[in-house]
């Protein structure tokens, strides 16, 4: 018997494939690292701003708490913490001016008498106008 040959195809080299898991996982990474830091800014601006001290929201309550017994204690404060709700708009700059001119009468004297009734109401609408 003679020897029979088997007739062996060639061994192809090997063939190199494109393997962009890496470049895969870095962008899903890079993307999730974006929206953690977006998450926290956000939280950090929450935070930030429920914390700030807003001088609008206390001058509000200085000037709803405001003593009349006083006429020229009241006077003073209510000319200093209206000024603070007086750019809001032109209405209340008109307001805020008529209610200085009437409040005038009770700064300057050494004694002053109490703040009358249409005074009390230029500035009972001046507070319910003013908010924050």
């Amino acid at each position: 018997m003679g020897e029979q040959t088997i007739h062996l195809h060639d061994i192809k080299p090997l063939l190199e494939i494109q393997d962009y898991s890496l470049y895969y996982f870095l962008g899903v990474s890079f993307l999730v690292l974006l929206l953690a830091c977006g998450i926290v800014y956000l939280i950090y601006r929450y935070i930030k701003n429920k914390n700030r001290f807003n001088l609008k929201k206390e001058h509000l309550k200085l000037l709803k708490s405001v003593d009349l017994s006083d006429a020229k204690k009241a006077a003073y404060e209510i000319t200093l913490y209206g000024a603070s709700f007086k750019d809001d708009s032109q209405r209340h700059k008109e307001m805020y001016e008529n209610l200085v001119s009437r409040l005038g009468e009770y700064k300057y004297k050494k004694d002053v008498n109490p703040i009358d009734e249409e005074t009390l109401g230029y500035l009972e609408l001046y507070r319910g106008m003013c908010d924050v």
